[in-house]
């Protein structure tokens, strides 16, 4: 079955066709208008007796006769254009004002308007997802920022009570401090997210072992998966990368503190580093209690959280796992996910040998 599109493109070139055709006529007519009209001159008047001079009189008024017939013609389709004009600069007018829902139709009429056209759809739609993600990530931003707020302001006026015991005080105290350093490790992380996501993010890269690096990481966190009595499981292969050293390191480091998060007590991490054709490719994988599929597509979203209560207990503020995700995409990897509740996550991550 033919599609619209071979219609469309069929219905342009017949347009054309045309257009050319009445092009040809035209100036035969006006050529033929120009001998009948010199005949009638010379009926009159002497005709030259230079025969060339006789064709180059006819050229030229064939030409006068062409010009004047354009331009009545534009005359006639001078009002389409200024209202199709009109049009456009009344949308170009609107998405200034901030109006992204403006759409010019297209039609087959509009010839070579249609590329403008289409370009002002498709700027005016993809503004409109701009400002609509900018409105969420405001809301978002909003929210979190207001929870804790509310807690600390709470406990504070609670503190204000004299006969609170000490182990009360204490407590309280403990949430005002844990609460303004979610605030403050927020912070940190929009900072770096606006960072990365500039048009010329600024970053150094050399050649580095990336096992060495996984190795590192493992033995900074030491004292939080010894907390928990969590097995760490190390298979890594000799591997040499040209990266951004200091920002994969924010990639790995976010990835464990999220498995050793979300697994339990004596429960199991394990990280594989393997050389493939597409780069290097490290494995995170544990034992935790893992995402529900329906969250799982958006786990690298802003402010996204799978379990909302435990990430809020942990002091996750949701946008760790959207850091790995841009880091990523600037070295023009890959990340992806597979979990299942009760049954653990395992993240996959490929890196190219060489990144500049």
């Amino acid at each position: 079955m033919r599609t619209k599109s071979f219609w469309k493109k069929t219905w342009f070139v017949v347009v054309h066709i045309f257009q050319i055709v009445g092009i040809m006529i035209t100036v035969a007519l006006s050529w033929m208008a120009a001998n009948f009209l010199t005949k009638a001159i010379y009926t009159i008047y002497s005709q030259p007796t230079s025969h060339y001079l006789v064709q180059i009189i006819d050229a030229v008024l064939g030409v006068i006769i062409f010009i004047v017939v354009v331009f009545v013609i534009g005359i006639f389709l001078r009002p389409r254009q200024l209202a199709l004009m009109t049009a456009i600069i009344d949308a170009m007018r609107r998405i200034s004002k901030g109006d992204f829902k403006v759409k010019l139709e297209m039609t087959e009429q509009r010839g070579e308007f249609q590329k403008i056209i289409q370009s002002i759809n498709e700027m005016a739609q993809d503004l409109g997802q701009l400002e609509s993600m900018r409105q969420d990530f405001i809301s978002n931003v909003s929210h979190e920022i207001q929870s804790p707020l509310t807690s600390i302001r709470g406990f504070a006026r609670a503190l204000r009570n004299r006969d609170l015991s000490e182990d009360k005080r204490e407590h309280y105290l403990d949430i005002i401090e844990g609460e303004s350093r979610r605030l403050s490790q927020m912070s940190d992380n929009l900072l770096k997210l606006s960072s990365l996501e500039s048009d010329k993010p600024s970053f150094e890269t050399h050649c580095y072992r990336l096992d060495h690096q996984l190795q590192n990481v493992v033995l900074a966190n030491e004292p939080q998966w010894l907390a928990k009595g969590i097995q760490v499981d190390l298979n890594l292969q000799e591997i040499e990368i040209k990266a951004a050293e200091d920002l994969l390191n924010q990639v790995w480091v976010n990835l464990l503190h999220n498995s050793i998060k979300f697994t339990p007590d004596a429960g199991a991490i394990s990280i594989r580093l393997i050389a493939t054709e597409n780069g290097a490719e490290v494995t995170i994988e544990d034992t935790g209690i893992g995402i529900a599929s329906e969250d799982l597509v958006h786990i690298f979203e802003r402010f996204y959280k799978a379990d909302k209560s435990r990430n809020r207990e942990a002091g996750g503020s949701g946008l760790g796992l959207s850091i790995v995700k841009k880091i990523i995409d600037i070295h023009q990897g890959d990340i992806s996910a597979q979990s299942q509740i009760g049954q653990g996550t395992r993240f996959v991550v490929t890196v190219p040998y060489s990144f500049e």
